[in-house]
């Protein structure tokens, strides 16, 4: 899947885990990430955190797309932050998942809260 993720990869996003309702990813933040007030946008923490929810709920091999998604950020994020994106699968059935995937920094510092549901198709992948 990673493979053909240009996205994820133009993100400059490394996998350090993943298996079946669970992934967890690693990215360091470039300047071109940052907003006009030299922080990074929160569109690319959402981005990162997107990311760990599609490998995460891919992973049980049926093709899942977001429903819903959320996100809170309360810390900054610089330049030259390393952070990391940790997917936990809260709960699965049959055509929703629902995952919870913290972002924190190279302090340990939670700079994001991100809750993510997915449908889950019938359609193999």
């Amino acid at each position: 899947m990673f493979e053909k993720d240009a996205f994820s990869q133009w993100l400059g996003i490394e996998i350090l885990e993943a298996e079946k309702g669970s992934c967890k990813l690693k990215m360091i933040v470039r300047e071109e990430m940052c907003n006009g007030f030299g922080i990074i946008h929160g569109g690319v923490t959402f981005s990162l955190a997107d990311s760990a929810l599609a490998f995460a709920s891919n992973a049980h091999g049926r093709l899942s797309v977001a429903l819903e998604c959320s996100i809170s950020y309360p810390n900054p994020v610089n330049v030259g932050d390393t952070l990391i994106a940790e997917a936990t699968e809260v709960s699965l059935s049959n055509k929703i998942g629902i995952y919870n995937i913290p972002i924190t920094n190279q302090k340990s510092e939670v700079v994001g809260v991100f809750k993510g549901t997915v449908y889950r198709t019938s359609k193999d992948w």
